[in-house]
């Protein structure tokens, strides 16, 4: 398999879902749909995230919230490349946007993450024509590119420069003072931010419930498999909603 055929793979994956390649991607409801058990939670280790699948239907992924909100959301594009399109796959600890070619699959992930996450067209779509007559983004622009695709500075500066949009010298202008020129165009730094909550998308509480109500784990155990997604039983009221 060589690099066309991944990024063949990123557009047609977007078709499939119903996505055209303009649109950003609503990405946790997207997991949803997929059915991927995903647990977002900040991890003390240098890694992006994790995937996990197990016949052809479970698929799992853990996502390091001690990254930024917009490197979490290249790193859930590059567990995908995994989970779908990776032949034989079983699981893998991933350090996403290296690019690096000594592992062949975790480059083509990244390359997969990049293109399905950020595609061409969608980048042409969103630069006024001045400025692509020029051949030169402004700042303004990658605010507005990045802020609607919900993607990292690094991430959307990788794909303008592979596109000539930019050159090597404003890559590393516009990669300096991110969150105070988005402040100063009047965006939310969010995106910028780390967001260390423990979150978790899928059925794991679901079926941790129906294995208690088997009785096939005990209360402790069960008990032990809320807190392991962040849920206090103990903070909840007895009619099971949070208390005030």
């Amino acid at each position: 398999m060589n690099q066309l055929v991944v990024e063949k793979q990123a557009a047609q994956f977007r078709a499939e879902l119903g996505l055209s390649n303009t649109e950003s991607i609503p990405l946790r409801s997207l997991l949803l749909k997929l059915e991927v058990l995903t647990v977002f939670k900040p991890l003390d280790m240098d890694v992006s995230g994790i995937a996990i699948k197990s016949g052809e239907n479970n698929r799992f992924m853990l996502v390091n919230t001690a990254r930024t909100l917009g490197h979490q959301h290249f790193t859930i594009c590059h567990e995908l490349y995994h989970l779908f399109f990776q032949k034989n796959f079983d699981f893998q600890v991933c350090q996403v946007g290296k690019f690096d070619k000594k592992s062949k699959e975790e480059f083509f992930a990244d390359l997969f993450a990049a293109k399905f996450l950020i595609p061409d067209e969608g980048i042409v779509a969103l630069i006024p024509d001045q400025e692509l007559n020029q051949g030169l983004v402004s700042l303004g622009t990658i605010l507005k590119l990045e802020q609607y695709f919900s993607c990292s500075r690094k991430a959307l500066l990788n794909r303008l420069l592979e596109l000539k949009l930019i050159r090597k010298k404003e890559e590393i202008a516009f990669g300096i003072h991110i969150q105070a020129h988005a402040l100063q165009y009047g965006y939310s730094t969010k995106l910028y931010e780390k967001d260390v909550k423990t979150e978790v998308i899928g059925d794991y509480g679901d079926m941790a419930k129906k294995l208690f109500d088997a009785e096939r784990i005990s209360e402790s155990h069960y008990l032990e498999l809320l807190g392991d997604i962040g849920i206090n039983f103990f903070d909840l009221g007895n009619d099971g909603e949070a208390k005030e």
